[in-house]
């Protein structure tokens, strides 16, 4: 096959989804020379998303665990392109990338296009502020690694900045609100709940997080964590409050202020650190792609291949993609969908490069597991023989666990995984358990 017979499948997003499609199709036709493949992203390293809390908590080194997207490129047989996508052209089959800039505004990369036969749209999603006053400028988010990265600078500077100001600790001044009960909101406030505590073996053993360091969980709906049984929902919530947060549920809130939040029911929430953890939409950009179809999360919409309603050259997959269940539901935005998809896609379009009939994809729910880190894990697991069965402890922490393992695996194979984590492990008994910097 001459290279003018190679087809040129270009991905957009390097999460979870699009680095493990690209690395896939990257094995399977990149490596045969049957078609180009191109991974596009805006930055330069991939770190699984559900990692970001514990990023933002100070209890993960992200280098241990991101993964460089030149170098994955280098050996899974795919090219890498640095650019965030700012342009399509359907009719010439050409997709846009604003220029790149480094931290010092220089430009590294010019606006450019790149040509493609098929296109997967894997971009992810973010936070949605529903419009509400305030949060844009006074909320921290989760969204990348360098806004987790942020946000643990904010939450030690501010324990820091405490701990040495010379004064007693306002009432107040160390309070942090974390604004969505989903799992996101909660397992960032058990990891921070750990992290206050053992700073005291750092030196700062002056400051006292019962008293001095509060948090505030609010979720607009009547439980928290509402996708999920009730009695899961009641696990979480007594364990929470257990650690001491403060949780509110069935409110709302309607704006956000430099020192706090304030609620549908007039109560105004002081705090010193905001962070926004509830909803997500897909990114702004697919509103405007040469009238590929959205809906209402800004999500396209896609088929039962995973192809995009008005052009059957682009497809989308996990988080921006608005694909329907056998029940008219929209497939969850979780991991496991992702991982789900980036498999089915890199079948599907192995088999259309052949011109082989393609079957529908099929979302199967294993369940959803909640990490409260050292203190607990609870969750559900879904199975035809089992049905819903609830799980907490050791096995449900293990079985957390698994779910990275298998992206990793996905990524690396078996042997490199097992060698990396046990790398990692060793590593990890000569860092402090927390990052200090």
């Amino acid at each position: 096959m001459t290279n003018d017979n190679i087809r040129r499948i270009v991905i957009v997003g390097g999460g979870a989804g699009g680095l493990e499609l690209a690395t896939k199709l990257g094995n399977r036709l990149g490596r045969r020379q049957r078609a180009q493949i191109t991974l596009i992203d805006s930055g330069w390293t991939h770190i699984w998303k559900p990692l970001l809390h514990e990023v933002a908590a100070g209890t993960l080194d992200v280098g241990e665990h991101q993964i460089e997207y030149l170098a994955q490129a280098r050996r899974h047989h795919f090219r890498f392109r640095l650019g965030r996508v700012d342009g399509l052209d359907r009719a010439a089959r050409q997709v846009w990338l604003a220029p790149s800039y480094n931290d010092a505004g220089l430009e590294i990369t010019p606006r450019r296009s790149f040509p493609y036969d098929i296109l997967v749209f894997a971009v992810g999603s973010v936070s949605n502020d529903f419009g509400i006053e305030g949060v844009d400028e006074h909320c921290l988010f989760l969204d990348s690694t360098r806004e987790a990265q942020s946000f643990q600078q904010h939450l030690l500077g501010s324990l820091l900045r405490a701990h040495s100001q010379g004064a007693p600790i306002r009432p107040g001044q160390l309070d942090v609100v974390i604004v969505g009960g989903g799992a996101t909101g909660i397992e960032l406030a058990a990891q921070m709940h750990c992290v206050t505590r053992r700073l005291a073996a750092y030196g700062l053993e002056e400051m006292k997080p019962d008293e001095n360091f509060h948090m505030h969980l609010i979720e607009a709906a009547p439980r928290l964590v509402g996708a999920l049984p009730e009695r899961v929902s009641s696990a979480v919530h007594a364990r929470l409050e257990a650690l001491g947060v403060r949780i509110y549920t069935n409110e709302r809130v309607v704006s956000v202020a430099t020192d706090g939040v304030r609620t549908a029911s007039a109560e105004f929430i002081p705090a010193a650190l905001k962070i926004w953890c509830a909803g997500i939409k897909a990114p702004d950009f697919l509103r405007q792609l040469d009238g590929l179809e959205t809906n209402h999360s800004q999500q396209l919409i896609v088929d039962r291949t995973l192809r995009t309603s008005r052009d059957d050259n682009i497809y989308a997959l996990g988080d921006c993609a608005a694909c329907s269940m056998d029940n008219d539901e929209l497939v969850p935005p979780r991991a496991q969908a992702a991982h789900q998809q980036a498999s089915y896609l890199a079948r599907t379009l192995t088999r259309r490069l052949s011109g082989r009939q393609v079957s529908p994809y099929r979302y199967r729910d294993y369940g959803a597991l909640i990490s409260l880190g050292r203190y607990s894990t609870v969750g559900q697991l879904m199975g035809h023989l089992t049905g819903s069965v609830m799980i907490s402890g050791l096995f449900a922490r293990l079985t957390y666990l698994s779910l990275y393992q298998m992206h990793q695996i996905a990524l690396h194979g078996w042997l490199r995984t097992m060698v990396q984590n046990l790398a990692n492990r060793l590593r990890r008994g000569l860092k402090p358990e927390i990052k200090l910097h």
